[in-house]
């Protein structure tokens, strides 16, 4: 089996042509930009003069600007809402649509098609359902004798961005969990039923610690996601001059770069941002060895 597998000759050099342009695109495009940004991070540069050196005085002007302690604080506690709500939203939404019930075709494509949809489109959806005066919540509000909310007000801007986010993003991990589900032997099941197992019992012994791997993944994923977040927010917290009402670490780089043309600091911002997504992953895998089980 190994042998076959094994390429000789002109296979292995047709192999590496049709990997040249993926890999050309790695290396410029991922790795290529890597460098870049750490590079112009250590320059004062606004995309026409000249880049000048200036050392480490980007990073120092980012710890010592409190708008950056901000939005770093507004992505940590968006974060907080978005991961787990989104696990357990596509979580909950894959168990449902694992059984056989009718119409679990419609309902899965249902669920995945905000995640094929626009995200500005979606947002701005949003816009008009969170609208003060005239959004479909106040207004079914209003109709039962209740006032108005302020939907996209300091009190509950986080929560409406958030919910609007995990809307968006429920599919991708439906999909990831329907796969992981359907992966899980029907003979385990059979098995426990015969020992008198009840679904909770099955649920927690059987299918949640066989599903741990794709549930690893999909932390992961939505941790990187919550952490990079801008579109909706861009779409929902926008207000006038281009300020934000809960504004990010990338909507603060965006800010940075491209409107105060700032790319220095926008690139330092960038970087200090892929330590925290770093720290991050390393804290994941290292719970990874304790808690994932994979089946061997």
């Amino acid at each position: 089996m190994v042998d076959r597998l094994r390429l000789k000759g002109t296979d292995s050099w047709w192999m590496f042509l049709l990997l040249l342009p993926t890999l050309v695109g790695i290396l410029l495009g991922t790795v290529g930009s890597l460098l870049a940004s750490v590079a112009i991070s250590f320059t004062n540069w606004n995309n026409v003069q000249p880049a000048q050196w200036v050392g480490w005085k980007n990073y120092i002007d980012s710890f010592t600007d409190p708008r950056f302690g901000d939005t770093l604080l507004n992505t940590l506690k968006f974060a907080g809402l978005y991961i787990p709500a989104s696990i357990i939203a596509a979580l909950t939404a894959a168990l449902i649509l694992n059984g056989h019930a009718k119409g679990r075709g419609f309902f899965r494509a249902a669920f995945f098609f905000p995640s094929l949809t626009s995200s500005v489109a979606v947002a701005l959806v949003f816009s008009w359902i969170y609208s003060l005066d005239n959004g479909i919540l106040n207004q079914i509000l209003t109709f039962f004798g209740a006032p108005a909310v302020n939907w996209m007000g300091k009190e509950n801007i986080l929560f409406s961005v958030t919910i609007a986010n995990v809307w968006g993003a429920v599919g991708e991990g439906m999909i990831i969990f329907l796969a992981a589900l359907q992966a899980v032997p029907a003979t385990y099941y059979e098995a426990a039923r015969m020992e008198g197992a009840g679904k909770f019992h099955i649920f927690r012994r059987i299918t949640f610690p066989l599903i741990t791997p794709a549930l690893f993944f999909q932390i992961v994923i939505v941790t990187v996601n919550a952490l990079q977040a801008f579109e909706y927010i861009y779409m929902l917290t926008r207000r006038t001059q281009g300020e934000s009402s809960m504004a990010t670490v990338v909507y603060l780089i965006y800010r940075n770069g491209f409107r105060w043309f700032n790319m220095g600091l926008a690139s330092a911002q960038a970087v200090l941002l892929a330590v925290v997504i770093i720290l991050f992953m390393v804290a994941y895998f290292r719970v990874e060895k304790k808690l994932v089980v994979y089946d061997k």
